[in-house]
């Protein structure tokens, strides 16, 4: 079974430190259409999903389900893969964010074992390496789910369930739905049935940051990788992502990265 779009495929990918104008690449929030698995072999740093902020070292797992947010510090000790998972799968996978901290021998040589099979078959010419990378995806699957159940993450799943962090979860969900359309901050808190004022009290708590940092942080990503990627005119990024003018969306950008759009697109067109 293959998965054509690239959107939608099975896919392993590095992750090792950037210099500091490309950091945004990692630590940004973002989410993407199908899910992603990211395995931490080395160094440690924070990670933040689903607007919650948790601490990652070596042998971890985390898994984030499609159309979640997340963004994660890289340092220069910090090495790992990032697994997309493909939509046909998706049934075989948890529903919820999992962070997983491997602290037994014999699981942390598993999973490497198993990444490293994944990643041959991944960059094979032989035949049936595709369906045979699927297969070693559903094994994974299954060794998730055997480590969920015999280790459950009691201290990160207790932190999920606190009243701030449901509350600055359903606004991520919020702010994933509806960073382009516009809205400010109080129509999301709006939505949520709270004030602006607790809703950024509460995204404080749970990660650090304020509900309009979040959400200027989404936008940000997404107005960076369609000038990176695309040769979108900057006019029509500013209207899809919910500018009243050009101009107004070049005056934000260049503030939060010393750039005009323009410029920036120059320098790190792909």
């Amino acid at each position: 079974m293959d998965v054509p779009s690239d959107q939608n495929r099975l896919a392993l990918s590095s992750i090792q430190a950037k210099n500091a104008q490309n950091r945004w690449q990692t630590e940004a929030m973002r989410s993407h259409s199908t899910a992603r698995l990211i395995y931490f072999t080395k160094g440690q740093g924070r990670i933040t999903v689903a607007g919650l902020t948790s601490g990652y070292g070596p042998n971890n797992l985390v898994y984030i389900p499609p159309n979640t947010m997340y963004g994660y510090e890289v340092g220069p000790m910090v090495f790992g893969h990032m697994l997309s998972i493909p939509s046909a799968v998706q049934s075989d996978w948890p529903d919820m964010p999992v962070h997983l901290r491997l602290r037994d021998v014999h699981a942390q040589n598993e999973i490497a074992g198993q990444f490293d099979a994944l990643e041959r078959e991944l960059n094979s010419t032989r035949g049936g390496h595709n369906r045979a990378a699927l297969y070693m995806l559903g094994i994974l699957s299954v060794f998730f789910e055997r480590q969920i159940e015999e280790h459950p993450p009691v201290e990160t799943h207790a932190r999920a369930r606190t009243s701030q962090a449901r509350l600055v979860a359903a606004y991520t969900d919020l702010v994933e739905r509806d960073f382009a359309s516009g809205k400010g901050v109080a129509e999301f808190a709006a939505e949520l049935g709270v004030t602006p004022t607790h809703l950024t009290r509460c995204c404080n708590q749970t990660c650090g940051r304020s509900a309009l940092a979040i959400l200027h942080d989404r936008i940000l990503f997404d107005a960076r990788e369609r000038l990176r990627s695309t040769k979108t005119p900057v006019k029509t990024i500013a209207q899809d992502l919910g500018f009243s003018s050009a101009a107004y969306f070049t005056r934000s950008f260049q503030s939060e990265t010393g750039q005009t759009p323009s410029a920036f697109r120059k320098m790190y067109a792909v």
